[in-house]
């Protein structure tokens, strides 16, 4: 006597993509790798400014909840996610790449002509002050949470570094 064969429901395309997303979210985790920070190669006071700087920034930006970073900690700082990540102790900027000049709350950043058009990720580089300082802020929030965020560090920046020049654009040369 033949065995009974049972017959399966086939299973659509939309349970195929929510178990083949689970499984992804399972095998990724549940958020983002935390950002590495660069250790910088600086000067003992520029060093221990920008580890006074680190220490003072908000536990939010934003409205984002600071996140864990990697790397060497005490130069940095991350919120949200995607994350937007400031590093403290980086490299001067070329300057024949990045034009122009946007101020907050009296500290001047530099930013690229594409990056200031806010549709796609941004870097910021406070270049007038020691040590530098730059922000990378992912397209998600721009440009109205990219431009508070910048205001918002304003005070930590002027209370721990030091001020060399006033942002310069391109037009100043």
């Amino acid at each position: 006597m033949p065995t009974p064969t049972r017959s399966r429901r086939p299973v659509s395309l939309r349970t195929r993509g929510a178990v083949a997303c689970a499984v992804l979210l399972l095998a990724t985790g549940c958020s983002s790798t935390p950002p590495e920070i660069d250790g910088p190669d600086l000067p003992a006071a520029q060093d221990a400014a920008c580890r006074a700087l680190v220490a003072a920034l908000p536990d939010t930006l934003v409205g984002e909840k600071a996140v864990e970073v990697t790397g060497a900690t005490a130069y940095g700082a991350a919120w949200g996610d995607p994350a937007i990540v400031l590093t403290c102790g980086v490299v001067a900027v070329d300057i024949s790449d990045v034009p122009q000049c946007v101020e907050a709350d009296g500290i001047g950043w530099l930013v690229s002509d594409e990056d200031a058009e806010g549709d796609r990720d941004a870097t910021f580089t406070a270049d007038g002050y020691r040590p530098r300082v730059r922000l990378e802020v992912p397209e998600d929030y721009l440009p109205e949470q990219g431009a508070s965020a910048l205001a918002e560090l304003a005070a930590p920046l002027k209370q721990h570094l030091k001020k060399t020049v006033s942002c310069l654009s391109v037009s100043d040369f």
